[in-house]
């Protein structure tokens, strides 16, 4: 239980990595606001973690939303008393090559990927701030983390993938800045690229035309299965993670041995490399 008292919002979190993201953060402790753009994932996610004894809190909505980020921590605060972990997570691609892209296409993917995340950080920045001095003036050393989740599109580019690229090249960079502009609140600002790991993302039937609904918009979803053997073969583990797999690594970085670790990017890719 290492995570014994802290409080973790988890964008995204109602399916797939984020899913398991929350699940882990409360299995060692921690109490969780679970997002999601449906209600329905969302609250079944609070219900798993309340059943075994976990707490936890559904914030529902849409992390592009300008007003959802103050909402979100706010949640945290009023619920729980207080934020410890933040988990930049929400996401999903929307590829095309980019004489076929649309303004659509890539607002929406840079909007979810990048806008989100600085929003939701800007909106805990005053009580990240005011907590630090306070601890401070008490001679405390209380540390906070920051994890953003980026792709190893975003440190090689992926063809098809312009818009999703360059927004986990973005957060990157905002991992990086922001790791300079808190280390002086004890906040540790990490960063996590995920290669191919399995969610209902990349997995889909043969020959199935399976989307998934963002708001309002039908998003094609899954990857050949030939592609993705050809995919996995190419990966020095051998095989692509598991939403669990992503979410340890995750979870390393809300740990206390990670205290000392900030404007890092690990790269969770079953020893894959760009």
């Amino acid at each position: 239980m290492k995570l014994a008292g802290k409080v973790a919002i988890v964008s995204g979190s109602g399916r797939g990595i984020g899913r398991a993201i929350a699940l882990k953060l409360a299995s060692e402790g921690a109490a969780v606001v679970v997002n999601d753009l449906d209600p329905e994932p969302a609250e079944a996610v609070v219900a798993e973690i309340t059943a075994k004894g976990g707490r936890a809190f559904a914030c529902s909505g849409s992390v592009t939303d300008p007003d959802f980020p103050r909402r979100f921590v706010d949640t945290a605060i009023e619920r729980f008393g207080g934020l410890d972990i933040i988990v930049n997570n929400a996401g999903y691609t929307w590829d095309n090559v980019i004489q076929k892209m649309t303004d659509e296409q890539w607002y929406a993917i840079i909007d979810v990927h990048l806008t989100a995340p600085f929003r939701i950080l800007r909106a805990a920045a005053d009580y990240f701030r005011d907590q630090a001095k306070k601890e401070a003036a008490e001679g405390k050393e209380v540390f906070r983390k920051v994890v953003n989740i980026s792709s190893i599109a975003g440190i090689g580019g992926n063809a098809g993938q312009v818009n999703y690229s360059a927004a986990k090249a973005g957060v990157i960079g905002l991992t990086k800045a922001l790791s300079r502009e808190w280390g002086r609140y004890k906040v540790d600002v990490n960063c996590v690229a995920f290669g191919l790991i399995r969610t209902r993302l990349t997995e889909a039937p043969a020959g199935s035309d399976a989307t998934i609904d963002v708001e309002g918009r039908k998003i094609k979803v899954g990857v050949n299965p030939d592609l993705l053997k050809t995919m996995e073969a190419t990966i020095p583990l051998g095989r692509a993670g598991t939403p669990e797999e992503a979410a340890d690594a995750v979870y390393l970085l809300c740990t206390p041995e990670s205290n000392y670790v900030s404007g890092q990017v690990v790269l969770v890719s079953g020893g894959f490399t760009m």
